[in-house]
């Protein structure tokens, strides 16, 4: 495997005792201190209806942080189709591409990003259908290059601004089926192993195996999402375990993401039910020392035969997750920029 570049995906988690306004600004410390580390990109996602989640409109988030760093490509991890107009994402994304160009990436997915009824609020006429996503996704690569092949209505539009660029295209998936969709219309491909530990590098296989180039990729090229937690003290290791633990099997419940910290779980006794779920979980996530985390991160991408792997790191305290970006980036060598570390990290 060549060198790894590491990325980062970010949901703007509102910590314990935090407000959402805080949550925001802690994305926008993070990606400004990720860009002098040398991290590849940086990705925000689509969420609704989470209070825990303050990250819900991508594209208005892309155009501060973009404004914010100079050399990360800054994009959407993803944007949810089936919610938007698909002609309004093709001219959000041209608008931030015109803004800043060469740095723009369109992640997407064709999950809601949500539940049944928000999605529905959101977009009434969304019908879930899988070939509504497929046309978007044709018509999507008909407005940016400005091509007359989506019908005679959809011939005379144009998405504006009218630009010679195009945003990086990106579909996301942790069940596999966007593969082959990937593969189909020449887009990226991004997997995440953080929501599912199976399946994942036989996708990223197939998409490989299928892959037809277009006008914006030659080759195909594939990355995986993980979360991760990275440091030096065991103890917050094993405290961050467990709350990721309790976390996720509060979610399978039906529980929602609710802010917590390790005195909220440290005395939580598992069913044997639970601690099997646990023990599949625990697949979604790499966690350990500096050098624990360079062969661990290193296994997964040559698993997925992948050079770059994006980072979601959720963690109690702030200052311990700009340090894990930080530990994180010295052990794989990424490149430095003339900025100033942030002083949190230091």
């Amino acid at each position: 495997m060549n060198h790894i570049r590491l990325s980062v995906l970010d949901q703007s988690p509102v910590r314990k005792g935090l407000t959402a306004s805080q949550a925001v600004a802690e994305t926008v410390e993070l990606a400004k201190y990720t860009d002098t580390l040398g991290y590849t990109r940086f990705w925000v996602s689509e969420h609704h209806n989470t209070g825990s989640l303050a990250g819900s409109t991508p594209e208005v988030l892309i155009a501060h942080l973009a404004g914010q760093t100079k050399n990360l490509r800054i994009g959407s991890g993803g944007v949810m189709m089936p919610n938007h107009s698909t002609l309004k994402v093709a001219e959000n994304f041209r608008m931030l591409e015109a803004l800043f160009p060469g740095r723009i990436d369109l992640g997407m997915g064709r999950a809601p990003g949500t539940d049944r009824i928000t999605a529905g609020v959101l977009n009434p006429s969304n019908q879930f259908r899988e070939q509504d996503f497929v046309e978007q996704l044709m018509d999507l690569q008909n407005y940016f290059h400005d091509a007359a092949e989506t019908g005679p209505v959809a011939a005379k539009i144009r998405a504006i601004p009218q630009i010679d660029t195009v945003p990086g295209m990106w579909l996301l998936s942790s069940s596999g089926q966007s593969s082959l969709f990937a593969a189909h219309f020449g887009m990226g491909f991004s997997f995440a192993h953080f929501i599912n530990p199976s399946g994942g590098a036989q996708a990223v296989e197939l998409y490989r195996s299928r892959f037809q180039p277009s006008a914006d990729n030659a080759l195909p090229e594939a990355n995986v999402a993980i979360f991760a937690f990275c440091s030096e003290d065991e103890e917050k290791i094993k405290q961050h375990v467990a709350v990721m633990d309790y976390r996720f099997l509060q979610f399978e419940k039906g529980g929602g993401i609710n802010p917590l910290s390790y005195n909220d779980v440290k005395d939580a006794v598992y069913t044997p039910q639970e601690i099997e779920r646990i023990k599949y979980n625990r697949r979604r996530v790499v966690t350990g020392t500096p050098e624990q985390m360079k062969a661990k991160i290193t296994q997964l991408a040559n698993t997925y035969a992948v050079d770059e792997v994006i980072i979601i790191t959720i963690a109690e305290d702030f200052d311990d997750r700009l340090r894990s970006y930080k530990l994180l980036a010295k052990q794989f060598k990424l490149g430095q920029t003339e900025n100033t570390p942030n002083q949190h990290a230091a």
